[in-house]
């Protein structure tokens, strides 16, 4: 009789069949946003990313395949995170994690062993992260956004990867498409376009009206760096705004925001990157110190002390059942997920 992670393989095999193709088109946020439904969506009506949720839960929720899962060798899951193992924001991601395994019936300790690495030391930490992850040879990797996903691609090329919060996989060459990634890489990609850098700077007119520079930090190393650099640059001369690019990375932000702040009139936007948040604190702090209106894309650096967010809540990618279901399933190159969730505001 066959496993029910092998009748779970067979159902997906099937699913490719019966929806060929469950490719998914990548949707722009203009100015006329709307909002989404707080679900994952793939392609119109049901495709084959639905259909194998759907039968892999309920192969994973029967009597049966709670028998057969604890009569098969624990499953092995690799996690890398670049942030520190005490930092709340990584404590809430791996809780979420760890709920949607635990909704499709995989506990540590009786059907499925993981290890976690911690990269909080730049580049050269984070690939020393991944390769001791690599050598794990886990069932699968859980990279938890672009910096980690570019390591463990560095570090192998065959054991399965799924990443989370990778806002550009294609454009940044991690995948060759949304729809077929090829590689040894899937997961999730979002509706975080780099256009939502024009909101942040009407944002930060709304909230400090006198305005008229606004310094950028970010990370120009990434892709997702210069992409959100290069959204704030168009739009800035149209909201009124000049913006000045603060290199997170060059070791002098102190000096680059306390010179910034001697002018009158300024502002301060942070962009997305693993480096600000890693670094939130102190950037909170320079915020204050220097008493700059500042606008930022996640409601971690509120819950800091920040002024005010406008973004995503990532959370939702590490509790989906779906990746749940792709990393426990030890699956390789499907379609890509693209979450779709209107961007929120939360102030402190």
């Amino acid at each position: 009789m066959k496993s029910v992670m092998q009748r779970l393989f067979d159902s997906e095999i099937e699913a490719l069949r019966l929806f060929p193709s469950g490719g998914l088109a990548k949707d722009g946020l203009g100015d006329d946003w709307k909002p989404a439904p707080d679900t994952v969506e793939a392609s119109a009506g049901i495709g084959r990313r639905e259909f194998i949720t759907l039968l892999g839960g309920a192969l994973l929720a029967s009597p049966l395949a709670a028998r057969a899962q604890q009569d098969e060798r624990p499953r092995h899951i690799g996690v890398l995170m670049t942030l520190a193992a005490i930092d709340p924001q990584a404590q809430a991601r791996n809780a979420a994690f760890l709920q949607g395994l635990h909704e499709l019936g995989w506990t540590i300790g009786r059907n499925v062993q993981i290890d976690h690495r911690w990269a909080t030391g730049g580049v050269d930490d984070t690939r020393r992260r991944a390769a001791e992850l690599a050598a794990l040879a886990p069932d699968v990797i859980l990279a938890s956004g672009s910096a980690a996903l570019e390591s463990l691609l560095l570090a192998t090329r065959t054991v399965p990867i799924v990443f989370v919060v990778v806002p550009d996989p294609v454009g940044a060459g991690f995948v060759d498409s949304l729809a077929r990634p090829g590689g040894n890489a899937t997961g999730f990609t979002t509706t975080f376009e780099y256009r939502i850098g024009a909101k942040w700077l009407e944002l930060l007119k709304q909230i400090a009206p006198g305005v008229t520079r606004a310094a950028v930090i970010l990370d120009p190393v990434t892709t997702a760096g210069t992409g959100q650099w290069s959204a704030i640059q168009a739009a800035a001369p149209t909201i009124g705004l000049a913006a000045v690019p603060v290199n997170i990375r060059d070791g002098g932000m102190n000096r680059t925001l306390a010179a910034f702040a001697r002018a009158s009139n300024v502002g301060l936007i942070v962009t997305a990157s693993a480096f600000s948040l890693v670094h939130r604190d102190a950037i909170v702090e320079l915020a204050a110190r220097y008493k700059l209106p500042a606008v930022y894309y996640g409601r971690s650096f509120v819950a800091a002390g920040g002024l005010i967010s406008y973004g995503h809540d990532f959370l939702d990618q590490y509790r989906a059942r779906a990746l749940t279901s792709i990393a426990s399933s030890k699956a390789k190159s499907r379609p890509i997920c693209r979450c779709r969730r209107r961007p929120s505001t939360r102030s402190s």
